[in-house]
């Protein structure tokens, strides 16, 4: 008995408008992977889309499909502006069985989830708008912006980012996008608040900043919309690399000297690597208002902390150099003080029997011990079932009163607790096969008093 993976199977962007007559469908295609699908079987599967799309439109008008399910496949809709299409078609994983001398497959549906993957085909969307600009942001483009450009930006920005995608490790984790802060006493967060406002204010060319230790979230200046989405890319994607390279070339990421002083530890991740080397900035697209924000991201670190800076105009060495002086020893001091105080307040390990997870939707304030890191795919310590069934709970919850509680005891006696109560959510799993109810709350209440005794359930 063999057992297959998720798979994607189609992705496609297309917008309907830009097919008005027969003849013209392969107008509306904008994106679609894999690439070398024939031109007939794309039109094809786009036009069932259409069709699935405008028939269950006549049951509930005004609202759009968001998935349809077929034996094989889960197909995702996401429309994420007006007229605009995100398709995402994945195979569903199955188990190769042998009867009677014969093979056959048997199809795991419950092994995908509709909100995971919706949460997904969002994620695309958004970290495409991080970089690219929104679909209308760039047909709008003064002097070149045009359908075929729009094309051109897909292309470029998918045919990467679909070769890092891993369907296998999507769990309750995508649902949240959440952001993991890093709780700190007060005199050591006014103490990095009043670093990053008068790093704005030496450089009035920086518009936000952002700081990070140890991948952890400490001072924002962006709205958490856009935060979730830079904090995304940096903890799962940028940060990553950055070290990986660092091992690479012999160093420790740690301890590796800055390129421009030998005074402190300080390098730019994005910006140059010598004196005279000022590479190309990527630029970001900050949705503030109605109009979005164009800037540069520049990211520096120091030791175990990550600066983020959105500049509103391009760069030259002297700016650099500036830069460099400035964070470079400040940070390193700063540094030292926020190791210090996390040392004295680190968090004890729970059991290794019982785990928890929280998020709170009005910050976006996320917390597993269910997960070994921000980069999930590496390891978790619960199980593919339990991370399902808290996954189906988080989605029940939406039907639910604004307070609630769940609790629900598997075959292979893991006991999964969920609670609801102002906008927050807290899930806590135990395998005690001879537990009973009132066991079970009571460790709940302990959990909650020992982690977050600032949280109020009703």
């Amino acid at each position: 008995m063999s057992k297959s993976e998720v798979t994607l199977e189609h992705f496609y962007i297309f917008n309907s408008t830009y097919a008005k007559k027969e003849g013209e469908e392969k107008n509306k295609i904008l994106y679609y992977h894999p690439p070398k699908t024939d031109i007939d079987s794309q039109i094809r599967n786009i036009g069932l889309t259409e069709a699935i799309i405008k028939f269950t439109e006549s049951f509930n008008p005004g609202q759009t499909c968001d998935y349809c399910h077929t034996h094989k496949t889960r197909q995702i809709y996401y429309q994420p502006e007006p007229n605009f299409w995100m398709v995402m078609i994945i195979g569903v994983p199955y188990i190769t069985k042998e009867k009677d001398g014969n093979e056959y497959m048997e199809y795991q549906s419950d092994e995908v989830l509709n909100s995971t993957c919706q949460s997904i085909t969002k994620q695309m969307y958004n970290i495409f708008r991080l970089f690219m600009g929104s679909f209308n942001t760039i047909l709008n483009e003064p002097d070149y912006g045009s359908v075929t450009l729009l094309r051109h930006k897909l292309d470029h920005f998918y045919s990467r980012y679909l070769s890092s995608l891993k369907l296998n490790n999507c769990d309750i984790v995508d649902v949240f996008q959440g952001l993991q802060f890093l709780p700190l006493d007060k005199v050591t967060f006014l103490r990095v608040q009043c670093f990053m406002n008068l790093l704005e204010s030496t450089f009035p060319q920086i518009q936000y900043t952002a700081f990070l230790y140890n991948d952890q979230l400490v001072w924002s200046g962006l709205e958490p919309e856009s935060m979730q989405v830079v904090y995304s890319y940096l903890v799962n994607t940028l940060l990553p690399d950055y070290l990986e390279k660092e091992l690479e070339g012999g160093l420790m990421p740690n301890h590796s000297i800055s390129p421009f002083t030998t005074s402190h530890y300080g390098k730019f991740i994005t910006g140059p690597s010598s004196v005279n080397d000022v590479k190309k900035l990527p630029k970001v697209f900050i949705y503030h208002s109605i109009k979005p924000t164009q800037l540069y991201l520049i990211v520096y670190r120091t030791l175990s902390a990550t600066v983020c800076l959105f500049v509103n105009n391009k760069i030259n060495s002297l700016f650099y150099s500036s830069l460099d002086a400035f964070l470079g020893v400040q940070l390193t001091s700063l540094v030292n003080e926020v190791a210090e105080e996390c040392s004295k307040h680190a968090i004890m390990a729970t059991d290794s029997s019982t785990k928890y997870l929280y998020f709170n939707k009005l910050n976006l304030a996320y917390k597993s011990t269910m997960h070994g890191d921000n980069r999930r795919f590496l390891f978790t310590n619960a199980t593919p079932e339990v991370l399902r069934i808290i996954t189906d709970i988080n989605f029940d919850s939406q039907r639910l009163n604004e307070t609630s509680e769940i609790i629900i005891k598997t075959m292979s006696d893991y006991w999964i607790v969920g609670k609801l109560s102002n906008l927050r959510e807290f899930y806590v799993v135990m395998q005690n096969k001879n537990a009973n109810i009132i066991e079970i709350d009571e460790e709940v209440k302990r959990l909650c008093e020992q982690h977050l005794k600032s949280i109020f359930f009703h």
